[in-house]
């Protein structure tokens, strides 16, 4: 049984809730924890939208320093490679995925949070990369994604100074997508996944790859998955359920199954 992370599913909504006291550092069982739970939210049909949660106190303040102080290069080679898959995974869940968070969500815990599609943050929330405050550079994603989300400008800017970004600037730039008071996050968050997972879960699935990918490769070869997958929702019940029921009832009135 895992120690520090769970799967919670209710209504649809999958919870990977992260608890590991006091801040829920990273080290390698929790990351491995986060991986199984990432996989096992992504085979199973109750869950159509997944929630990452820290808690009420924090998100996650970072990866476990004292760990890796013992570590030398090649080590970490292994360790980092680890990391990267474990967020991997939950960047690859085939379904709409939000993070929520309170407190601290920096350094890995950020990277972690950079994995979910949006982010929903406390008023109180504080953010950020301060991995070069310790000599080194964000090895789980931080420059990567952090560049695609904000542009390359501001990566660097958060990148190069470590500094702490505050829930209202998080939102200005583009680190966030909602602010709410910290009392509020997680059950906005539930909110804002329960919408989704009312929707079609073959279609969604279908565009969070189309986007993803697509960044990925030239334009061209994204609008050829694009169409790829586009043509291939034309064999699903959930597109003939969905162009009935806009037909015969208007637009929104679908019942899915992801069949």
């Amino acid at each position: 049984m895992p120690e520090f992370v769970s799967l919670q599913v209710e209504d649809g909504v999958g919870t990977i809730r992260l608890d590991r006291p006091k801040m829920n550092a990273i080290n390698e069982q929790l990351h491995q924890e986060v991986r199984a739970a990432a996989m096992e939210a992504s085979e199973r049909a109750d869950v159509r939208a997944v929630v990452l949660y820290g808690g009420e106190r924090v998100f996650a303040a970072g990866a476990d320093i004292k760990a890796m102080a013992q570590l030398d290069a090649g080590s970490m080679t292994a360790w980092g490679r680890e990391l990267q898959n474990s967020f991997r995974t939950v960047a690859h869940i085939p379904k709409p995925v939000i993070a929520a968070i309170t407190g601290y969500a920096l350094g890995g815990g950020y990277e972690l949070a950079l994995c979910a599609d949006f982010r929903v943050l406390g008023a109180g929330a504080k953010i950020g990369q301060p991995e070069i405050q310790l000599g080194i550079i964000p090895g789980a994603g931080g420059t990567q994604r952090l560049a695609r989300l904000v542009g390359p400008a501001k990566a660097k800017d958060l990148v190069f100074t470590g500094r702490h970004v505050g829930a209202e600037e998080a939102l200005e730039i583009g680190l966030a997508d909602a602010v709410v008071p910290d009392d509020e996050v997680y059950s906005t968050a539930v909110a804002m996944a329960k919408k989704f997972a009312a929707g079609p879960p073959l279609a969604l699935a279908a565009a969070k790859r189309a986007i993803e990918e697509g960044l990925e490769g030239t334009l061209d070869e994204g609008l050829a998955l694009e169409t790829r997958l586009f043509a291939e929702l034309f064999d699903t019940e959930d597109q003939r359920t969905g162009m009935s029921s806009f037909l015969e009832s208007g637009p929104g009135k679908a019942t899915f199954t992801g069949r």
